[in-house]
């Protein structure tokens, strides 16, 4: 698969090809559905499919201090894009000035001009140009000037409720990491690089991985999971994975004030993870965050988490 970052990098010698345009965070069931049938339009003109998505969020600069948490960072988007089956993912900056750019212009720009666009599909309520002009409609016309044709999906929707990432952040903000798997067809994850920590989990025997996360990080509401920690390597594959118990929260039990994601792969005490980049996948909620009364009775409740962490982790599916 082919990733560009900005038009510039998009080949001189490309040829036509089958467009889908949005965010896409999280790439879920719903971005999903939009995918596979612009997939299914590429293959039926034996065309590449090509994936538009923006960097920072729209929201970020459209209206600065409304940047919503992230379902995924970018190159996780495009490695998911890429497991939907695009052959090619442009990661456009979505700068100022680009917000700009009227409808025709952003078409003519990007779609035609660079990408040879011979079809579009796109979400219903797909907007488009400067303030938001531009719809589904005005992308149909302007491809009957431009030589393509464009397609509005519905949206999907489970038990009349539309599958959006807004919703799925609302799922994450109240601990619900098996709802927002649900919608995301796969386990909510987050990524970050492990630094010290005060230590205090191995001292009761559980020695943790302490997430510097990434800025923005959807992190799912306080409390401890089950889930699994991930290393990952300089393309962002998974070096090695372990079924884990996952902390977030303050820890109260230490008058702690820094909200933190902790994990602790499970039956393991020898990893040295400082500086490495990791991701941790959140499968179920055991309990909300307390405070204990003192560091014996939490190591208690630790083992007890760990137990019921490992029910739910050993032997089951990733």
């Amino acid at each position: 698969m082919y990733r560009w970052y900005g038009l510039d990098e998009v080949p001189g010698d490309w040829g036509r090809s089958v467009v889908t345009i949005g965010v896409f965070d999280g790439v879920h069931r719903g971005h999903q559905r939009i995918i596979a049938r612009t997939a299914g339009t590429a293959a039926s003109l034996e065309l590449p499919m090509v994936v538009i998505t923006f960097d920072p969020h729209p929201a970020e600069v459209i209206r600065p201090g409304s940047h919503p948490t992230l379902l995924c960072t970018p190159d996780r988007r495009a490695e998911l894009l890429d497991g939907q089956g695009a052959d090619a993912v442009l990661l456009l900056p979505f700068t100022l000035e680009f917000s700009r750019l009227g409808p025709e212009e952003f078409v003519h720009e990007v779609l035609v001009d660079r990408l040879h666009t011979a079809a579009v599909v796109v979400g219903e309520n797909f907007t488009f140009g400067h303030r938001a002009a531009g719809d589904v409609a005005l992308l149909a016309e302007l491809g009957e000037k431009y030589d393509f044709t464009a397609e509005g999906l519905p949206l999907l929707a489970d038990d009349g409720i539309t599958v959006s990432s807004s919703d799925i952040r609302q799922k994450l903000a109240a601990g619900d990491v098996a709802g927002a798997a649900d919608y995301l067809g796969r386990m909510h994850r987050v990524e970050g690089v492990v630094v010290p920590g005060h230590r205090r989990g191995k001292a009761l025997g559980f020695p943790t991985a302490n997430l510097a996360t990434f800025p923005h990080t959807a992190i799912p509401a306080d409390g401890v999971y089950a889930g699994w920690l991930a290393v990952l390597g300089e393309d962002g594959h998974e070096v090695a994975r372990w079924p884990a118990a996952l902390s977030v929260g303050t820890n109260p039990t230490f008058g702690g004030r820094d909200r933190v994601v902790e994990a602790y792969a499970l039956d393991r005490d020898d990893l040295e993870l400082y500086g490495a980049h990791v991701a941790v996948d959140f499968a179920a909620r055991l309990r909300g965050m307390e405070r204990f009364g003192s560091a014996e009775a939490l190591a208690e409740q630790m083992h007890r988490d760990v137990d019921q962490a490992r029910a739910l982790t050993m032997g089951s599916a990733r």
